[in-house]
């Protein structure tokens, strides 16, 4: 248990005293909230909600089906 402190210690000095380093971890945040929020709301409809009408499981054994 020692070394998972060592790790946890060696991490916490490093980010506070971070400088620049803070403006690119939100750079990189909002980032990741653009890629996974946005697109996803726009770009990536949901399929299976439009199309199943209610019943999941047997829209996608029906799919599955006529698929292969």
């Amino acid at each position: 248990m020692k070394w998972l402190r060592q790790i946890w210690d060696l991490y916490y000095d490093g980010f506070r005293s971070m400088t620049l380093g803070r403006t690119l971890w939100a750079v990189i945040l909002v980032k990741l909230f653009i890629i996974f929020v946005v697109l996803k709301i726009f770009f990536l409809p949901n399929y299976l909600k439009e199309h199943a009408r209610g019943d999941e499981a047997e829209f996608v054994a029906t799919e599955l089906e006529t698929n292969n």
